[in-house]
Parts: structure tokens; C-alpha cells; sequence
């Protein structure tokens, strides 16, 4: 950007898995046919009053702990008022200015540099619902109430980030920690994630930050850094035409990649903001809040830097393997039983991955459990079988759920390290193959995988490729 800099704090909003949503007993689950999950609380009938779903609460709470927020033992919720036409009650109930979690930061890895970005608040409130427009072109439209009143925890970041590639990991950071937490499947394509993104430039070396527009309801990795792509380059033509930037809120079209006008942007004050009246302020003790602390879990990029120190793996290794709790879960337990650490990480990030991305999306338990992993790679690493017939072993444990020893046991699938019965098949290969022979004492030494690629078929596999090699090398010398 030669002479501008960038500024952009990123808005994350993260549905909570709660079972029922924030002040009535509907489904908070996600798919249900439209309008299936609504009730007089959620659709703001007259007379109704709001309960407080306290596990949305823990949730907030833990979330603000493991972004190193300060947790204020007094919070409240507040009336935002608007009307949109998903919204039935015209305000949703928020938090203004006593917020479960404040002034926190998070380290995130950016290609290998860490950069400390400030948090400035958590807060929950309820979502609102879903128009959906009819694209027939009869022009009707229709609302789905199902997702009034889910519980939505925002994640407001201060204006740290410098570039988009920064709020494109600071956002898959964000997703891993509610992950690893248990608090939200994280899934984007759902709506689960999601995020508005504040952007705007100033002149380097100025400290007073320039106009921001807000990219509304990003909801893709992708989408979130092509968005701050453009519209850093739409303000930067038209400041450099002696332009002003207007502030508004704005959407992405990822179909035409630019963003376009939705409506000028309110301040804080146009949401004439009040303490809601129908719930109680919140107060916790400390001997709470340290209880919520003692149940969190080591933070994805701790323990990326403790899977490079302890178990000795390649950044990039202990990077695919923290990605998922349950990835680095499976791993430690693994190696738990088989001490073998990088032959463990290559068979996760290589079988492993594969049969688990082929099962339906989302899923978090293996059929293969960690102590029959390491029985397999037991029996690899102790020459039973080979590493080709291992993986032909595990694509059945994985689809049958039988163990290594049951499967190679039936199929008769032990590998061959008789020397004497190794060394008559050797012999009968090469005596078959005199040409190649004297290829090979010609100098053509990748002869050599012509002979041994034909013992693995007369074994079917099965010969030990080390002891071929030996009997290969004394043969041909």
C-alpha cells in the first residue's frame, strides 16, 4: 500500500452449542424446518419474560478466560434497539457497557511470527432470525424464527491487525479456541462463525485512525481476507483522488469480488441503549470465576510449541496436529503406547486424515482407536508386516473396526524375513533376468528396484524389503 496503512479490527460472532437458546427452552439446534423452534419468549409476545440460560453464560465466561480478558464480577444485560423484520420484539437484548469479558489479547501464529492482538470486549446476546427472499422474481420474501434467540457470543478485537492475511488467522485462531473449548462446532457454512470486519487507512506514521467502513456477515476464512483485500484498495483510490471515505456498513460479493453499499452506519447512541428490565444484573465471586479457570484447556499454539519441544515434530507436523483438540488428543495417546513420535505423525496426517476426511463431515471419533493404531505401527516397526500391507491392514480396521492382529492373522499377511526362503527367491529373480544383471554391473544401479519389485511379487508382498536388499546387494557384487 506504499504510503497508507492499513487498520482493521475484526467483529466475531460465535453461535454457542447450548441445547436450548438464551431466555427460553427452544432447540438451539441448527436445520430444523422453518419456524419449528419458536415460542412465545423467542418470538416476543406481550407478557412473556425472559429466563438466562446459564450454561451461555459459563460459556462467555471461559471464553473471556482463555482470551485473557478480565472478568468484571458485575455484568448486565442491556436492550439494543432496532428494527429489522427478523427481529419480531424491534431490540435485542445485548450487553453495552457491562460486558462478561474486557481488555483481553491473543497470540496469534502468522506464518511463524506471533503477533499480540488486544481484545477489547466478549459479550453475549441474542441472534436474530433469517430472511429468506424468493429468487423467482415475484419479489416475495419470508422469515425464519428459528434462530431468534440463539445464544451469540462477540468477539470485538481492538484495530491491531495491519494486514488481511493477519485477520484471516487471527479469525481461524478464534475458531480453534471455541473448538478446542467445546462452546461451537466453529462451522461457517452454518453460520456458526461469522464475522464483521472493520477497515480503514491512514497515512503511515499518523497515529489518529481514518474513516472505517464495516464489512458485514463474512462467514468464510476466504472471504474475510479477499473482503479487506478490495476495500483497502477501493479506499486507497479514492483517498488518493481527494476523496472522503464515507462511513457505512457494507457487504461482500464474492461472485463480482467487491463490496457495495447496505446502509450508513449507526453509532452506539442511534441504538438508544438500556439495562434490560426483565433480567437481573449478574454478580460473581472470585472463587467462581477461578473455578471456571481450572477447567481450560491448553490453547492450540501452547500446545503446537509444546508438541515441537516434547515430541521432537517439525512446526508444520505439530501445526496440522493441535489444528483439532481431538487431532492432538488422539495423538498423545498414541504415543503414549507406540514411542515412535514421528512415524505416529506421519501415518496420522497421511491414513489417518485420509479414511477420517472420507467419513461424514464433522465427525470426531474413530473407529480405530490410538491403542490399536499403535499396535499396528508396533507391528510394522517390529517387522511383522510391511508398511504397504500395514495400510491395506488399517483401511479395514478403520471400515470393520477388527484389530491389526485379528486381520493379519486371517489373511495369513505376516511378512517374510526367513533369510535362507528369501535368498532361493532372490536367486530364482535374478537368474530369470540376466539382462538386468548385467545392467546393473554396468552401472545401472536403479536395476537394483527392478529385482526387488519383482520378489515383492512372487511373495505377494510380503518379503522384507531390507533383507531382499541385503541378499540383492551380495548376489550382484
Amino acid at each position: 500500500m506504499s504510503d497508507w496503512e492499513i487498520v482493521i479490527g475484526l467483529e466475531v460472532h460465535v453461535h454457542l452449542a447450548t441445547e436450548s437458546k438464551l431466555f427460553c427452552s427452544c432447540s438451539a439446534k441448527f436445520g430444523r424446518d422453518a419456524n419449528t423452534s419458536v415460542c412465545p419468549v423467542c418470538l416476543g409476545m406481550p407478557g412473556v419474560l425472559p429466563v438466562m440460560n446459564r450454561k451461555a453464560v459459563e460459556y462467555a465466561i471461559l471464553t473471556g478466560l482463555i482470551l485473557n480478558c478480565e472478568i468484571p464480577l458485575y455484568s448486565k444485560m442491556d436492550r439494543k434497539n432496532y428494527f429489522y423484520p427478523d427481529l419480531p420484539k424491534n431490540y435485542q437484548v445485548s450487553q453495552y457497557d457491562k460486558p462478561f469479558a474486557i481488555n483481553g489479547y491473543l497470540d496469534v501464529d502468522i506464518n511463524g511470527f506471533i503477533k499480540r492482538i488486544g481484545i477489547t470486549r466478549a459479550h453475549l446476546e441474542e441472534d436474530a432470525g433469517k430472511n429468506i427472499h424468493d429468487e423467482s422474481g415475484k419479489g416475495s420474501s419470508f422469515v425464519d424464527y428459528n434462530r431468534t434467540g440463539v445464544p451469540l457470543l462477540e468477539i470485538v478485537s481492538e484495530p491491531d491487525m495491519r494486514e488481511p492475511i493477519e485477520a484471516f488467522h487471527y479469525m481461524k485462531m478464534i475458531r480453534q479456541i471455541v473448538r478446542y473449548l467445546g462452546i461451537s462446532d466453529g462451522n461457517m457454512e452454518e453460520g456458526s462463525l461469522r464475522c464483521d470486519a472493520n477497515i480503514s487507512l491512514r497515512k503511515k506514521g499518523e497515529v489518529e485512525l481514518g474513516t472505517k467502513t464495516e464489512l458485514k456477515n463474512l462467514n468464510s476464512f476466504r472471504h474475510v481476507q479477499k473482503a479487506l483485500e478490495h476495500e483497502a484498495l477501493r479506499q486507497k483510490k479514492l483517498l488518493e483522488k481527494g476523496e472522503s471515505i464515507v462511513q457505512e456498513t457494507r457487504l461482500w460479493d464474492d461472485g463480482k469480488s467487491k463490496t457495495f453499499s447496505m446502509r450508513t452506519k449507526e453509532e452506539a447512541h442511534d441504538y438508544r441503549y438500556f439495562p434490560e428490565p426483565d433480567l437481573v444484573p449478574f454478580t460473581f465471586s472470585k472463587k467462581e470465576i477461578d473455578h471456571l479457570k481450572e477447567g481450560l484447556p491448553e490453547l492450540p499454539l501452547m500446545r503446537k510449541k509444546r508438541f515441537i519441544s516434547e515430541h521432537g515434530l517439525p512446526s508444520y507436523d505439530a501445526g496440522v496436529l493441535t489444528d483439532e483438540m481431538f487431532y492432538a488428543d488422539y495423538y498423545e495417546e498414541v504415543v503414549s503406547c507406540f514411542p515412535n513420535k514421528k512415524m505416529v505423525s506421519n501415518w496420522m496426517m497421511g491414513e489417518w486424515m485420509r479414511e477420517m476426511n472420507a467419513m461424514e463431515k464433522g465427525t470426531q471419533k474413530s473407529p480405530v482407536t490410538p491403542i490399536k493404531l499403535a499396535q499396528l505401527l508396533t507391528f510394522v516397526d517390529k517387522g511383522v508386516i510391511n508398511a504397504k500391507i500395514a495400510k491395506d491392514v488399517f483401511s479395514e480396521m478403520f471400515a470393520k473396526g477388527f484389530d491389526a492382529k485379528e486381520i493379519i492373522k486371517s489373511k495369513g499377511l505376516e511378512q517374510i524375513g526367513d533369510r535362507e526362503k528369501l535368498k532361493q527367491i532372490v536367486s530364482k529373480v535374478v537368474d530369470e533376468n540376466p539382462q538386468t544383471v548385467a545392467d546393473y554391473k554396468s552401472g545401472k544401479k536403479q536395476a537394483a528396484g527392478f529385482f526387488v519389485g519383482q520378489v515383492m511379487k512372487e511373495t505377494k508382498g510380503k518379503a522384507n524389503p531390507k533383507i531382499v536388499n541385503e541378499i540383492l546387494k551380495e548376489l550382484l557384487s
